[in-house]
C-alpha cells in the first residue's frame, strides 16, 4: 500500500479517511484561508492584528464547520439515500445559521469596530456571506465528489486489472494443454527412437515451464527472456510441422535490457499456429520478425492458411484478452494491426515500452 493511501484517523469523523484526502482537503483551507487573508490585509491598518486574525478565523471556521456538516453527515444521511428534501432543509437552516452568525460579527465588526465602511449595512452582510457561502460550500462538494470520482476509477481499474490477470493466470495454467500433449507425444517418440533431439526437447520445455511459472508471475519481464520463450516454444512446435513447414524467427535488433509485460506476444505465435499452420495441408509457412529501435518495439508475424478460415474476426480468448492488456498496460503507446487476405493472415505490433 502506499503511504498516501494508509488510512488516518481524525477528530469527530466516524470513518477513517486516508493521508492523501487529509493534505488536498488541508491544501484547499490553506487556500481559501489564503484568498481571506488577502482580501482582509486592509483590517490590519484600519482596526489591529487581533481583529484582523479574528475575522479570518472565524470565516474558516464557520465554513468548515458547514462544509463538513455537509459531506459527513447531510450527504451520507439524507442526499446518498434520496432523501433530497430532507438534505436540502439541511443545508438551508446550516447556511442560514452560518449568515446569521456572520452577518452579525461583520455588522458589528465593520458598523462599530472599525467605524462605517463598505459592508456595514446589514442587507449587504448578508447578501455577500450567502453568495460566499453557496460558493464555497459548492467549491467543497465539488471536490469531495472529484476525489470519489477518480477513487472509483482507480479501484474500477484496479478490479479490470485483477480480472484480466485472472485471466491470463487462467490461460497461463492450461496453456495449451493441446501444445504440452504434441511435445510429449514427440518427445515420446524421440525417445522410442534414442533420437539425440530429445535432451534437447526437455530441456526447451524445462526452460519454458520455468519461464511461465515464474518469470511471467512478475509485472514486467526482461525483453530478451520473452523472445527466448518465443524462440522455445515455436522450435519445439516446429516438430509437429517437420514435413516441409518453413518457420522462421529473425530478431534484427539487440534488445538492450528493455522490459516488457509476460506473455504479451505470445498469443499472436499462437494464433498462427493454431489458425494458420495446423490448419493446412501443404505451403505452410511462418514469419516472425522482432526488432527494437530505440524504445519501440515491432513485432511481426505473418502465416499461410487455408482460404476457409476466417482469423482476422476477434481471433478468441487470446487476442481479446492481448487487446484489454495492451488497453491497460500500454494506453496510447501501441498499434494493433491485423490484416486477413485469401491466404494469408498479417499482424504487426507497435509498442513503445
Amino acid at each position: 500500500m502506499h503511504v498516501l493511501d494508509k488510512p488516518l484517523k481524525l477528530p469527530y469523523l466516524k470513518s477513517k479517511v486516508t493521508i492523501k484526502y487529509a493534505i488536498i482537503h488541508s491544501l484547499y483551507w490553506l487556500l481559501v484561508t489564503g484568498f481571506f487573508i488577502f482580501e482582509k490585509k486592509y483590517l490590519i491598518q484600519k482596526a489591529s492584528m487581533p481583529y484582523f486574525i479574528s475575522c479570518v478565523t472565524v470565516r474558516i471556521a464557520l465554513l468548515m464547520v458547514i462544509a463538513y456538516l455537509n459531506l459527513q453527515y447531510f450527504l451520507p444521511q439524507f442526499l446518498l439515500k434520496k432523501r433530497y428534501l430532507a438534505y436540502f432543509t439541511a443545508v438551508f437552516i446550516s447556511v442560514t445559521a452560518y449568515l446569521a452568525i456572520q452577518s452579525l460579527y461583520d455588522f458589528y465588526l465593520y458598523g462599530y469596530v472599525i467605524g462605517p465602511m463598505r459592508g456595514s449595512r446589514l442587507m449587504e452582510a448578508l447578501s455577500y456571506n450567502f453568495f460566499s457561502t453557496l460558493w464555497y460550500l459548492a467549491l467543497m462538494l465539488a471536490l469531495k465528489l472529484s476525489l470519489d470520482w477518480y477513487g472509483q476509477q482507480l479501484t474500477i481499474q484496479r478490479i479490470t486489472v485483477e480480472k484480466l490477470n485472472a485471466e491470463v493466470n487462467f490461460l497461463r495454467a492450461q496453456v495449451n494443454p493441446h501444445f504440452l500433449f504434441n511435445i510429449l507425444n514427440n518427445l515420446y517418440a524421440l525417445t522410442l527412437k534414442k533420437s539425440e533431439l530429445a535432451p534437447d526437447v526437455v530441456l526447451k520445455l524445462s526452460a519454458m515451464m520455468e519461464y511461465m511459472l515464474y518469470d511471467s508471475a512478475d509485472e514486467k519481464v526482461l525483453l530478451e527472456k520473452e523472445i527466448v520463450y518465443l524462440i522455445n516454444y515455436i522450435e519445439l512446435e516446429q516438430l509437429r510441422f517437420n514435413t516441409g513447414a518453413k518457420i522462421a524467427l529473425n530478431v534484427k535488433s539487440d534488445l538492450n535490457h528493455h522490459e516488457i509485460a509476460p506473455l504479451l506476444l505470445l498469443p499472436l505465435v499462437e494464433n498462427a499456429f493454431k489458425h494458420g499452420l495446423s490448419k493446412q495441408t501443404d505451403n505452410k509457412w511462418l514469419n516472425v520478425e522482432v526488432e527494437l529501435e530505440e524504445a519501440t518495439l515491432t513485432f511481426i508475424v505473418a502465416n499461410g492458411k487455408t482460404c476457409s478460415v476466417n482469423t482476422s474476426v476477434k481471433g478468441g480468448i487470446g487476442l481479446d484478452n492481448l487487446r484489454k492488456r495492451l488497453e491497460l498496460l500500454y494506453p496510447n503507446r501501441h498499434h494493433l494491426e491485423l490484416e486477413d487476405k485469401k491466404s494469408s493472415f498479417y499482424v504487426k505490433l507497435v509498442l513503445e515500452l
